[in-house]
């Protein structure tokens, strides 16, 4: 029997660690480890993408929503990268990722050989573990260290393997001090909880206090009973994350929704009104969103870090959230007074009401916010939102309403465009039967469109949903809200995406009547398989934040006699929207 060979030991080991799926694309860097994953592929799936930052952003979704470990393989040089942005996405947002790489011909390394580019400096920033295998012996301590610390440190791992060495036979060589066996394929996930001297310490600056709002982000992804049941005992508001959008449903009457530019006005007035602030599971980086006035505060993040990082913190503690919360509940008295929390309900009431007026609006063009309203009635309860960096997050994280299992993600802290197809890649494969829903501006898709034919030749039932309005929209506000110039540069040659769907053999549907819009996005969710909508939505519609400032107020009036060239029309649209609030 044939000793094996580098690639084989790393596919089997990888095996034994319960991977089952690799995102990829090929390349003559990599052959090796492709002909090991073709014996192999009843055991292991390989998922070709058609582009390697596709795969690194699938497995980055992979891992959020399977809990799970995330793997993308790619050739040397330019393959290896291109996996960066999805990676960084995954560093960024604490996710278990392990990309591995090919490389030239281990004696020609340093000689410029075509494609030698060393990826293992390249990866330096990115990866917390960073290592290229040397040989068969090398491959089990190199591949159960990095999959070790993906785990334990929620991050992106690096494995670089030169073409030749994963050809090279394991012939019973081995350093005296590498003991056969010594590593082992098995990971425990850690739950830590605080001393009791510091729950003791939290518990007592929040039962003193009246006005309470817990921050819930990411973090608390795995606690929605221990946030309502702290929501309950406080009587206080809970203020969602983006990242924490699912960690309770939009219809709870203890939440305001979001905060930031994208969240309620609700959520800004009860931060600005509170005495005590519970930052669970996040480090929510706006710093201009915090309490302005001197605020209690009590922090719980896995990452001592992270403690601290955004606001004065009285209390921090570091442990997991779910397990340091179902701690320091034992220890809080049940609030009597709810007047705050009455208040911000009032408020929400008011603001929802307003959201549906938006989200029913029968005025042309077409307003996203419509799209958005009706798509979010129409999904299932356990459905898993994908949306993606733009104007389109806005309408997702104001007008997709989480409900029940509903999981929501997008590319956070890195705030990436483009993530949001091949994270629906990403999230079908983690979940076969689960309905996945992918939102996309026209700019974020057209950077990568191309992996619709990925999800075409899987035939994934994901729903597309792209907000066209011939614009890169996000940074067209910006430049006009925030710099107070005439948008420059962002205007896009419009594509006709249903057209192109049905030429990559998915179902493609225009929509452009709001009149329509429900029938529109019922035809496409009932369709088997794969759907994309193209909604032509009105390009005028500004994603205005809960309270505008006298800045962006300012910067808005700047940019409009300076010569913006669409003024009148964004001015009418800006006015009727008012009125509408008003009303």
């Amino acid at each position: 029997m044939p000793n094996k060979k580098v690639a084989e030991l790393l596919v089997e080991r990888l095996m034994q660690w319960g991977v089952d799926t690799i995102f990829s694309l090929p390349g003559d860097g990599i052959n090796g480890i492709y002909e090991v994953l073709r014996v192999n592929e009843k055991n292991i799936k390989l998922i070709q993408v058609r582009h390697e930052e596709a795969a690194a952003f699938a497995a980055c979704a992979y891992a959020k929503f399977s809990g799970r470990l995330g793997v993308c393989l790619a050739t040397s040089g330019p393959g290896g990268v291109h996996l960066l942005n999805g990676l960084y996405d995954a560093k960024f947002d604490g996710q278990p990722v392990l990309a591995i790489t090919g490389h030239t011909f281990s004696d020609l390394i340093g000689t410029h050989y075509k494609q030698d580019l060393d990826l293992d400096k390249l990866f330096m920033d990115v990866a917390a573990y960073n290592e290229r295998i040397m040989g068969p012996s090398h491959v089990h301590n190199v591949v159960d260290a990095a999959i070790k610390t993906a785990l334990s440190q929620r991050t992106v791992v690096h494995i670089n393997i030169p073409k030749d060495i994963q050809e090279w036979e394991m012939d019973g060589q081995r350093s005296v001090a590498n003991v056969p066996a010594h590593s082992a394929d098995i990971y425990k996930m850690p739950r830590p909880v605080p001393s009791q001297l510091e729950l003791n310490a939290a518990a007592s600056l929040i039962n003193n206090g009246k006005k309470i709002v817990i921050l819930a982000g990411r973090g608390a992804l795995d606690a929605r009973e221990e946030i309502l049941k702290l929501a309950v005992l406080t009587q206080g508001v809970v203020i969602k994350a983006l990242l924490g959008k699912a960690v309770i449903p939009d219809d709870s009457p203890y939440t305001t929704g979001g905060i930031g530019l994208l969240g309620t006005a609700p959520s800004q007035d009860a931060m600005q009104e509170c005495d005590t602030l519970i930052m669970a599971g996040t480090s929510f980086p706006y710093l201009e969103f915090y309490p302005k006035q001197n605020v209690r505060t009590v922090q719980i993040d896995i990452d001592s870090a992270r403690i601290g990082l955004r606001n004065k913190v009285e209390v921090g503690l570091t442990g997991d959230c779910r397990e340091t919360l179902r701690a320091l509940l034992e220890l809080l008295k049940q609030q009597q007074e709810n007047i705050f929390l009455e208040k911000s309900q009032e408020r929400m009431r008011k603001w929802n009401d307003l959201l549906r007026a938006e989200g029913t609006c029968k005025d042309k063009p077409l307003k996203p916010q419509v799209v958005a309203h009706q798509l979010s009635a129409l999904i299932d309860n356990n459905c898993i939102i994908c949306s993606d960096t733009g104007v389109v997050t806005t309408w997702a994280a104001r007008h997709i309403l989480i409900r029940d299992q509903m999981q929501f993600s997008v590319s956070g802290n890195l705030s990436s465009m483009a993530n949001s197809l091949p994270y629906a890649v990403g999230a079908a494969l983690a979940n076969p039967g689960r309905q996945v829903i992918c939102l996309c501006g026209d700019g974020g898709f057209s950077m990568l469109m191309c992996e619709l034919a990925t999800i075409a030749k899987y035939q994934l039932p994901v729903k597309i949903i792209i907000f066209k309005n011939n614009t890169f929209g996000m940074i067209k506000w910006e430049q006009i809200v925030f710099e107070g110039n005439p948008e420059y540069g962002v205007e896009l040659h419009p594509i006709d995406f249903a057209a192109f769907a049905r030429s990559c053999g998915v179902a493609g549907f225009t929509l452009d009547d709001p009149a329509q819009a429900q029938t529109v996005i019922r035809q496409a969710l009932r369709t088997l398989g794969p759907a994309v909508i193209d909604a032509v939505v009105d390009p005028y519609e500004a994603p205005m934040p809960g309270h505008i400032t006298s800045l962006q107020a300012w910067h808005f009036a700047e940019a409009m006699m300076r010569g913006e060239k669409d003024r009148w029309n964004i001015i009418k649209t800006v006015v009727k929207n008012k009125i509408r609030r008003v009303l």
